[in-house]
């Protein structure tokens, strides 16, 4: 408990690297592109056109406003992917940072998903502007509970992102492997079906998925303009401590011979 707190403290005190990480991260998101950071919009802007058309008319669905169900799923999850696939190398993608100056190597994986969460934070503006322009509409009253799913989803993120990254440095081919495990992850995930489309006996195992709570109280709040459920939002509150609590302690194991394995 003494060592969480000391960690805390000391990362407070490095809040300034972690914010000029952050800067750096989207600063060179799109650096040398000609729109540059427009890019930010224009990326999910044109996934939403493309899954339009392939849904709207190659293969339509039963599901009204297919195209908003997916979309207010989707780019939670792109967060959640970018977080697990790309902060994997946030520690080994620093080693002459590591190797050169003292300071908390947590700073490199919260500082990843700190980036990708902003980014995150950004696309909702064309999400929004989508739920507007289309006429279907955003419920105010309940968009209160949208920054605690958020912040939950964060923690989840900052959780997996800290034991990834400390292992990959043990473990190089872990970061590859993730990338084929994300796209796994995806389909086991609620995103582009309604949870009742699956068996019943087979549900149980959906929703141990820590993703899945998270994206159904995305899509409740956005596409179906009703506060989540209670045990959607407790299961995925509950998760998401859970991965950041394990995720501080193991990274904390696995740091102290990062210099060596570097």
């Amino acid at each position: 408990m003494k060592a969480s707190v000391n960690t805390i403290k000391e990362l407070y005190q490095y809040r300034e690297m972690i914010f000029s990480l952050i800067r750096k991260d989207l600063r060179g998101r799109y650096k040398g592109t000609i729109l540059g950071f427009f890019w930010t919009f224009l990326n999910p802007l044109f996934q939403l056109i493309v899954y339009t058309i392939v849904f709207s008319v190659l293969f339509p669905t039963n599901v009204d406003h297919f195209y908003i169900f997916l979309f207010v799923g989707l780019v939670p999850w792109m967060f959640f992917s970018t977080s697990l696939t790309g902060g994997a190398s946030s520690v080994t993608g620093q080693e002459n940072l590591i190797k050169k100056i003292y300071f908390p190597r947590q700073v490199l994986p919260i500082s990843y998903v700190t980036s990708a969460f902003v980014n995150m934070l950004l696309t909702f503006l064309v999400i929004f502007a989508v739920l507007i322009v289309s006429g279907f509409g955003i419920k105010i009253s309940i968009l209160w509970a949208l920054p605690i799913v958020m912040i939950v989803e964060y923690a989840l993120a900052v959780g997996i992102t800290m034991l990834t990254s400390a292992l990959t440095v043990y473990f190089r081919d872990l970061e590859h492997i993730l990338g084929i495990l994300s796209m796994a992850w995806m389909y086991l995930t609620p995103i582009l079906y309604e949870v009742t489309v699956i068996p019943e006996q087979y549900r149980s195992l959906i929703y141990m998925n820590p993703m899945t709570g998270i994206i159904l109280c995305y899509k409740d709040i956005l596409y179906y303009r009703q506060l989540p459920d209670l045990k959607n939002i407790g299961s995925a509150f509950g998760v998401g401590m859970l991965f950041l609590a394990a995720g501080f302690w193991g990274f904390g194991k696995l740091q102290k011979r990062f210099v060596e394995e570097l």
